[in-house]
């Protein structure tokens, strides 16, 4: 079974920017699905089971935090990693991830090189 990222963000641009940076894995059999609100990553998360979510906070539908919790508190979906990408950088912001469960909180703008870094690590791939 090929492993799974699904990213969520309602800004289509950097959907596409975190597709193009993390495409390279696809050639290692990882795919990759992308949505633009919380309640079809909600959906999504049920019905493809993906081994990493990298989730926005602020979204139309269901906020990142709630998707998370609902991700975290199903004992079916808990083991899914999530990282939160997020323009929200107070303090207030990442307790609020910690809470809901969220594996990991990064800021917008990200480094592309430690996310693609991190997923490797996660899901165990290497694309070098």
């Amino acid at each position: 079974m090929s492993k799974k990222i699904l990213i969520v963000d309602d800004e289509i641009y950097i959907r596409v920017l975190l597709e193009q940076t993390l495409e390279d894995f696809e050639d290692a059999g990882v795919e990759l699905l992308a949505v633009g609100d919380g309640l079809e990553a909600w959906e999504v998360a049920r019905t493809e089971r993906p081994d990493l979510i990298i989730l926005d906070v602020m979204m139309p539908g269901l906020s990142g935090y709630e998707v998370c919790q609902r991700i975290k508190s199903d004992p079916d979906l808990s083991d899914i990693h999530v990282i939160m990408l997020t323009a929200k950088g107070q303090e207030i912001d990442r307790l609020r991830s910690i809470e809901v469960g969220a594996d990991e909180y990064i800021t917008k703008p990200f480094d592309p090189d430690y996310l693609i870094e991190r997923t490797a690590d996660v899901l165990g791939v290497s694309i070098a």
